[in-house]
Order: C-alpha cells, then structure tokens, then sequence
C-alpha cells in the first residue's frame, strides 16, 4: 500500500518579511469570506508563510462523487472559494470520485444508496467538469480519478486502512447513529466511504480539502489518516449550505428549489429575482466574485436605503448570468426582464410550437390538454395547478377554468407562470 506526497510538518517558524506578511494577512482575508470553520487556521497561517517564502503553492483538493450529471447554484459555492485560491496562485486538485462514487456518499442518508454503474459514473463525471469551467480556470486545474489508487488495493491493503480507524469513530456520525438507534441497516461498505475519502488525501497529500458543513466528519477522517500514514495534515474549510428559493430548504433539484447552472439565460435571471430578500447578500458573498469592497458598498447602500432591493436582486441576477453565460447573455436576459416583467410585455422571441390540425378534429382543446401538448407543464396535474393559481393566461388574458376549452388559432400565445411562453402554428 503506498501513498504519496509523505513528509513531516516542518512546524519552525517562518522569518518573514514586512511585505511577505501582508501578503499572508491578505490571503487569510480572502480565504475566510463566507467560510464557516477553517480548522484549523493556525496550520493554515503556517502553510501561507511557507508559500510566500518558498513560492511552493499550496494544493487545494475538493473531492466529487458525481452522483448527478447536473450542478445549481449551491454546488459553486465551493467552487468559487476554489477560484479564489487558484487567484492566490494555488493548485486545485479536483477529484473525481468514479471508485466511490460506485458506492454513494451516504452523508445525511437515512438509507442505503444504490450503486453507480462505472458508465454512469464516467458520465456524469464529463458533464460536471464541462460545468464547472463555468466556475474556474480548467487548464490550470489538477484532475485525478481516485480509482487510480483505490481500485489496485488487495484485500491486506484494505484491511490496514480499515484498522485505521473505529466503528465507534464512525458511529460519531449524526446519519450513522440515527440509523444505528433505529434499527435501519447499514451496511459494512458505507463505513470505507469517508475512509477512502480521506485515503485520497494520503493518496494527493493536498494541503487543504473544501467541503460543505455536511461534509465535516469526511473531511477530519483526511486529516486523521494523513497523520496516521506519517504526513502533514491538511486543513479543513467547510462552507455553508446555501438556501434555495424558498428560503428555507437547502438548494435541491429534487425540491425545486434551485437554480441551474445550465439552464438558460433568461431562466436564471427570473428565477433570481425570486431569491428572497435576506438571502441576497449570502448569495453575492458565497457564489458570486464579487470584489470584497464593492460587497461592503452594497451592504451599506442596502442598510441606509440609498441602494433598492430590487436595484440589488437585479445585479446579482446579472452577475450569475454573466458567471455561467458570458455578459451579452447577461445584457439580453436583463432587457428581457426589464421588457416582460417591468413593462408586462410580451418577450420578441416567443417559441412557436407547431400542433397539426389532425390530432385536434374539433378545432379546440381544453386548456389542460394544451398546456400538456404544449410542454409548459409536466404534467396535467401541475397544468390544473398553475390554472388555479392564476398563473396561465391566453393571449395575456387570465384563464380561471380548469374545464374550459380553447379554440386554436395560429399566433394564440400561451403563458404559463412569469417565464414560459409558447406561440401556436397550426399545421
């Protein structure tokens, strides 16, 4: 079982000098914005010194399990704090789970999950790093596939990194214990998750891991075996969960919650104008690059009244379209905006979806149906919803009967909700 990157800690004192010491104090500074614990930051200070003396950059790892193919909104909140430390001139190693990410992190799990196939894995791997260029620098990114050291361990490997730790230790979990004093099963391979996360710390011998809150318990187990296999430890930042548009629940595609980083232009920039106003400076803190100072200005303005809400909402609804999608697709999804929902107009490039005449003999449709036919709704319990709640209008007039039928014509416009249009052609 071999491991790399071993090396003691070199806990002497740095001889710095006056301009190195301002150039650790200020990387600190931007490090600890919105970072929750930085654990812990004695080591981390010692391993900045080392950096401005010795021009060695420090490895930042962030470690992925890519169990879905798509990222939102909440997922670059670690990536952000990752392009910060590639601005310091550090190396980010990302690390791409495909050997556990067969298994599943089972963090806040209250059971077991299934298993990725590899093709699964290796699939959704490729989409998250064409994403997450949205975020950082890729050229100048460290990519490693943890299969590369965890797949070629025998069983008497496995056995002595199993030895490394306890099933008591694992038991400290929160999702582990509840389950344990529920009687719901866990299965012996869940506990060589966080061990062989932490064995890719050996396997790197990264500096610093990042990590959601959520993650904590994975992250020490990093720090745990990197000592036990005679390293230096890294540091560990966690980073907070980010709320999702509710409010209140943490963003989730399962809750819908959330904000896509691929989804369209215009979608990211209405969906933004719905975060909740004591959300907004969290969201320009944690997933926006948005210098420190112009932050404060903005709290300020915010704070005395001098600065709207809505004037502040509409920046960072600028700022994430022109993060994931460059600044003309900024400038068109704010003129949209401005146009349909400041000046209730209708937006120039309505979607024009054909229905054939044939499927509709009678000339009309009820209302549900089209919404249907149209792909506005998902489905046609969701179609009698957006009805109920006034949120469908034909031709910019409010339809309030989920029973009524609609004569088709070519150029009805449909609506649903603020953001879904579709223009009708009879063919």
């Amino acid at each position: 079982m071999t491991t790399s990157g071993t090396q003691a800690w070199n806990r002497e004192p740095y001889t710095l000098t006056e301009e190195q010491k301002r150039e650790v104090e200020r990387q600190l500074a931007v490090i600890r914005r919105g970072v929750v614990e930085i654990v812990p930051e004695e080591e981390l200070r010692h391993k900045l010194e080392r950096f401005v003396v010795t021009g060695k950059p420090l490895k930042i790892k962030l470690g992925l399990d890519p169990s879905a193919p798509d990222i939102h909104v909440g997922h670059t909140v670690v990536l952000q704090k990752l392009k910060q430390f590639q601005e310091l001139g550090h190396t980010i190693q990302l690390l791409i789970g495909d050997f556990t990410g067969r298994i599943g992190d089972p963090t806040g799990k209250s059971e077991t999950r299934k298993q990725l196939t590899e093709e699964q894995v290796k699939e959704n791997a490729k989409s998250y790093l064409e994403q997450f260029g949205k975020v950082l620098d890729t050229d100048k990114v460290e990519v490693h596939y943890n299969s590369s050291w965890l797949a070629p361990l025998n069983f008497a490997d496995i056995i002595q990194l199993a030895a490394k730790s306890t099933v008591a230790r694992m038991l400290e979990r929160d999702d582990f214990a509840k389950r344990y004093a529920s009687g719901q099963p866990i299965s012996l391979h869940e506990f060589f998750y966080p061990l062989m996360q932490g064995y890719d710390s050996v396997a790197l011998g990264c500096d610093v891991e990042l990590g959601g809150t959520d993650q904590k318990f994975n992250l020490l187990m990093g720090r745990q075996l990197q000592k036990e296999y005679g390293q230096e430890q890294q540091v560990i930042i966690t980073m907070p969960l980010l709320e999702g548009l509710d409010g209140v629940q943490k963003m989730s595609k399962s809750l819908g919650n959330y904000i896509g980083v691929n989804e369209p232009p215009q979608e990211i920039y209405g969906k933004t104008m719905s975060v909740p106003d004591e959300l907004m400076l969290k969201y320009y803190e944690l997933v926006t690059d948005l210098p420190q100072a112009e932050l404060e200005r903005l709290k300020q303005g915010l704070a005395d009244g001098s600065l709207h809400p809505r004037d502040a909402k509409m920046k960072l609804a600028r700022t994430l379209v022109r993060l994931f999608h460059g600044e003309q697709a900024a400038e068109e999804a704010e003129h949209h905006f401005r146009t349909v929902f400041q000046q209730r107009a209708l937006p120039e490039d309505i979607p024009e979806v054909t229905l054939r005449v044939a499927d509709y003999p009678e000339g009309e449709a009820l209302v549900v149906n089209l919404l249907h036919d149209l792909q506005l709704v998902a489905s046609k319990g969701e179609a009698r919803r957006m009805i109920q709640q006034g949120a469908v209008k034909l031709n910019q007039e409010k339809v309030d009967d989920i029973n009524q039928a609609i004569r088709l014509q070519d150029g009805l416009i449909v609506q649903v909700g603020k953001r879904k249009f579709a223009k009708i052609k009879l063919g």
